[in-house]
């Protein structure tokens, strides 16, 4: 039976919630009470993530001896914090530079197991036809949260439609731009709404994974997209440190990075997500 759910912020708040009052502050991830029985619980967005990991639900794990239930979140925060507290084991969503901003702001303990796949940043429009389309004074909707951000405002430097001053990093903001020729305004919304923006903007930067769950074709449709060459992004399986061990997630990562998967995710997506392992 195809083990996956779909579950809201406020469901999983009050499991985790019970977990605390039942466990009395026992955390799940103690190397004295780890518990790897049971099915291996991960969070992960929608798309691509939830679909690869639901192929490997349904085509390899259980050749593999892996019990894998799916939970899919829209959002970029509930994963690691529901991955924090042990609401769930483990999740897949997110790339470095995000992981390191959250665990630097949030407190959070969670690290990565093996990088899977890149989804290219692109510029989308439902107004121009292309980036040079843009009229002076266009607004341009970005990812609201640091890391997304400032890849957006990296992505639109890269392309010569800004510059960005020197030095500015992970976490650059529109305060960052040194240079702006077509005095480009900038929205920032949260990441899952940027899709949803287009009608509202004359042009937006969207993640991979949400410009394919809105209908979008990254490869085709994307004015400029990120080159995966040498592209620090790549999303990633992650678990509270202390759980690498775990030999459900071993078993995950090496079906994650398997020939099977990569063969799946070059047909389904077509250049629109890429495989990040040879």
């Amino acid at each position: 039976m195809r083990n996956t759910a779909k579950i809201t912020t406020a469901v999983l708040a009050a499991g985790a919630l019970t977990l605390g009052l039942s466990a009395c502050g026992s955390d799940k991830d103690s190397s004295s009470s780890s518990d790897y029985s049971g099915p291996l619980v991960v969070a992960a967005s929608p798309v691509p993530h939830a679909e690869i990991l639901n192929f490997i639900e349904k085509n390899l794990a259980k050749k593999a001896g892996l019990d894998l239930e799916v939970k899919e979140f829209q959002d970029y925060i509930v994963p690691n914090t529901a991955t924090e507290d042990g609401s769930v084991d483990a999740n897949y969503f997110q790339n470095q530079p995000y992981l390191d901003d959250f665990n630097k702001k949030r407190g959070t303990h969670i690290v990565p197991v093996v990088t899977v796949h890149l989804e290219p940043l692109g510029l989308y429009s439902h107004k121009v036809k292309s980036a040079d389309a843009l009229k002076s004074g266009a607004t341009v909707a970005v990812p609201n949260d640091a890391v997304n951000e400032a890849r957006a405002l990296k992505l639109l430097a890269s392309n010569g439609l800004i510059t960005l001053k020197d030095g500015a990093g992970s976490e650059a903001t529109p305060q960052d731009i040194a240079k702006n020729p077509k005095n480009l305004k900038f929205k920032e919304v949260e990441a899952a709404q940027t899709p949803r923006s287009l009608d509202d903007v004359d042009a937006a930067v969207i993640n991979g994974n949400y410009a394919i769950s809105s209908g979008l074709k990254p490869a085709e449709d994307a004015f400029v997209l990120e080159s995966a060459t040498n592209n620090p992004y790549g999303n990633f399986l992650a678990v509270k440190k202390g759980n690498e061990n775990d030999p459900r997630v071993k078993k995950l990562a090496k079906l994650l990075t398997s020939p099977e998967v990569k063969k799946f995710i070059e047909d389904k997506y077509a250049g629109s997500v890429i495989p990040s392992f040879k």
